[in-house]
């Protein structure tokens, strides 16, 4: 039974220790601020904005190169909604998808049309 637990222990911490490097990461922070004070989204929403769940996905770095594909359920206090990225990094992080998809509006906001 101590082993079937340890072995429990280490995948919950395994589990744990990406998800926080994910909202760690410097894309995940940059994206949640810019939704946070987009008046677009924050009309649909609702304010506070803040994340709804698990962020879902993968970001690999190595030194100043790396990708990144995330899901982040985000939630106002009018509605929630999906945020997508992928993004590469070769110094800066070049975005190819960065959108808000609404659930009760089924609409989806690009982020990189400005």
């Amino acid at each position: 039974l101590s082993i079937i637990l340890l072995f429990v222990l280490f995948i919950v911490g395994i589990f744990f220790g990406v998800t926080s490097m994910m909202k760690d990461s410097d894309v995940y922070k940059e994206v949640m601020t810019e939704v946070q004070h987009n008046t677009t989204i924050t009309e649909k929403l609702g304010k506070p904005i803040e994340e709804d769940g698990m962020t879902s996905g993968n970001i690999s770095l190595s030194n100043d190169t790396g990708n990144c594909d995330l899901q982040i359920p985000i939630k106002g206090s009018k509605g929630k909604a999906t945020i997508f990225i992928v993004a590469e990094k070769r110094g800066t992080w070049k975005y190819s998808v960065k959108s808000v998809y609404i659930e009760n509006t089924k609409e989806e906001i690009d982020l990189l049309k400005k």
